[in-house]
């Protein structure tokens, strides 16, 4: 009997999918559950489990688009699993063959070359370019009797003539390395492409940057994270506060957590935070529903838990769907400075960077402090300057004063230890 195998629905909105790759061949035995393929939408990537076991044969090629719905491949579920010796025998029997035609195809008549002609051995003359050679060495203002060939009776080859060092003109390939590849972008690629596009084309963009003293966040993180690690099982990083602070600002600047929908301005009365993470596949977006109800502890566990399904490439499009406002951290990579995209149809994202000790004017006096530079790209048509530098104002305030702005003046009670 053989079982069609069709492409099951990643979820609501999406029609079809790109076949990413087979992890099998046509003609193998598969398990059930098996993943025998992964499959690209345009916001995630998805495995394909074998729904039963037996030999399977593809109906579709990497990078194909199929429909939601459509048979990708059989699989006969009556067929016997193949023993490892069978297997093998199968491989020396395909060798044999390949011996077998390589000896008959030396042992078969050759056909008779004929003589080279004179003219064709004067063409090898001792220094003579050939065309392609003779062409460069013009380029390079080269005379032919300076180059040694190593070719056939001393004749000059495009290789010799590419090496040959004189006067290069303009344009003139180096004798380094000028290869290409081309591979074709993934189905997640394009659709973030287009996305970003999208956003610059389609919002009116603007970025307000401002700096944040970390040293308030070290002494805590350094006072309680070994204790909050033990008890929690997760690590009290730096994604905790920064939610927990934009949270705050977008309660007090509420227009941060809008979005336009034709002529209405919609604002949103839950925070729903995305959190960009860089996966496999690239970036992707998991979203933290409702992140005004969760603790410190909440945070952390929630962002270690997404991030995880998204490097392993088990995140669903549900948990990337949605968000009102999303928080970016470029710092892990090194990045000082950027002004990052918004994320479409959302009107706001924060930037984080890297951080770097920098001389500070604290109190009269120069303090060495680790400084963190953050911005906020924002859609100008509904949020204007006062609403934007006041959030990011506010944002550096709970930053700076975690204690009081943030924890209500009880650490060890906002990190239930």
């Amino acid at each position: 009997m053989a079982l069609e195998m069709k492409v099951p629905s990643p979820g609501e909105s999406i029609s079809e999918v790109e076949i990413a790759e087979w992890l099998v061949k046509d003609g193998d035995y598969v398990e059930k559950d098996q993943t025998i393929a992964e499959v690209d939408s345009d916001k995630a990537t998805l495995e394909l489990p074998a729904e039963e076991a037996g030999i399977v044969t593809l109906k579709a090629e990497e990078g194909d688009v199929v429909e939601v719905g459509e048979v990708v491949c059989l699989i006969d579920t009556e067929a016997e699993k193949p023993s490892g010796d069978d297997g093998a025998k199968s491989d020396h029997v395909q060798t044999d063959e390949k011996e077998e035609k390589a000896e008959e195809k030396k042992t078969a008549p050759q056909p008779k070359k004929e003589e080279s002609k004179p003219a064709e051995e004067k063409s090898y003359a001792s220094g003579s370019p050939s065309p392609a050679a003779k062409k460069i060495l013009e380029e390079k203002e080269i005379p032919s009797e300076d180059v040694k060939g190593t070719g056939r009776d001393g004749r000059i080859t495009k290789d010799d003539a590419v090496k040959a060092e004189g006067k290069a003109s303009m344009g003139t390939p180096g004798a380094g390395k000028r290869g290409t590849s081309s591979k074709k972008m993934s189905m997640l690629r394009r659709r973030v492409a287009q996305r970003l596009v999208d956003a610059k084309n389609e919002t009116a963009m603007l970025t307000t940057f401002n700096e944040v003293d970390m040293k308030p966040i070290f002494d805590l993180r350094k006072q309680y994270k070994e204790n909050f690690k033990e008890k929690h099982g997760v690590s009290l990083g730096f994604m905790s506060f920064f939610t927990l602070a934009v949270i705050k600002a977008l309660d007090e600047f509420p227009a941060v957590n809008s979005m336009i929908d034709g002529d209405h301005m919609i604002t949103y009365d839950y925070k729903d935070i995305s959190i960009a993470v860089s996966g496999p596949k690239g970036l992707m977006v998991p979203v933290i529903r409702n992140a005004e109800n969760y603790s410190f502890r909440g945070v952390e566990s929630e962002v270690k838990r997404l991030a995880t399904r998204a490097r392993d490439g088990k995140i669903t499009v549900d948990e990337m769907t949605g968000g009102t406002f999303t928080i970016s951290n470029g710092g892990v990579f090194g990045s000082m400075l950027s002004t990052p995209i918004i994320n479409p149809p959302q009107s706001g994202i924060l930037g984080m960077h890297n951080i770097v000790e920098r001389p500070m004017a604290i109190d009269g006096k120069v303090e060495i402090r680790p400084m963190m530079y953050v911005a906020l790209s924002y859609d100008h048509r509904i949020i204007d300057g006062r609403e934007s530098v006041g959030f990011l104002v506010k944002v550096k305030e709970c930053l700076e004063d975690p204690l009081n702005q943030l924890m209500d003046g009880d650490a060890k009670k906002a990190l239930e230890l």
